[in-house]
């Protein structure tokens, strides 16, 4: 009898034992779901917080894109004028307006180039690049190699690395340059008689 007893004190321990492990490795579980719960929810609001960034970084950067492009014909005209201005100028009231539409062209470049709009204008040779560059001629050049930029006609401009207006340029034909001699390729054809549709 004092075996039943003593079986029946030692039966309520194994039983709470094993009750304690189950609730332990419950809430153990528990706590490694909830960790992982936390984990994705940090990652998610990072992730979140990234994506916000950039929509407004792009948001930010098209409404300067817009706001800059519709600046682009004024810097045009700015430049036209002074191009236009004689070289030699005797009147005081005429050269101090030509003066005035300089620093308002250098202002307005500065302000664009504070705002990351950089000008794109290749230098005579310069290879044609589709990417920056708009090709709206061929002609022969005895100076500069066959797809290479003769001249710009207007210049382009890129935001961010973004091409927001391509430079407008003469680009020369193939079989141009100074080993071509009197027009003629080395082949017999006549430079620019073919067009480079891959430039």
């Amino acid at each position: 009898m004092s075996e039943d007893i003593h079986e029946n004190e030692d039966h309520p321990e194994a039983d709470a034992t094993e009750f304690l492990n189950a609730a332990l490795e419950q809430l153990q579980a528990e706590n490694a779901a909830l960790k992982d719960q936390a984990l994705r929810y940090a990652a998610e609001a990072d992730n979140t917080k990234r994506r916000a960034e950039r929509e407004m970084n792009d948001a930010r950067a098209f409404a300067i894109q817009r706001f800059s492009r519709d600046l682009l014909g004024v810097a045009d005209i700015l430049t036209r004028a002074l191009q236009s201005a004689p070289a030699e100028i005797a009147d005081a009231a005429f050269k101090n307006f030509v003066t005035g539409i300089e620093m308002t062209e250098k202002e307005l470049l500065g302000a664009f180039e504070k705002n990351g709009v950089k000008k794109i204008a290749p230098l005579k040779g310069d290879r044609f690049d589709p990417n920056f560059h708009q090709a709206v001629m061929e002609q022969p050049s005895a100076e500069v190699e066959g797809g290479g930029v003769i001249s710009v006609m207007q210049v382009g401009y890129e935001l961010f690395g973004r091409v927001i207006r391509p430079a407008m340029v003469a680009v020369a034909a193939r079989g141009s340059g100074p080993a071509a001699t009197g027009g003629y390729a080395a082949g017999g054809e006549t430079a620019g008689g073919t067009v480079d549709t891959q430039a």
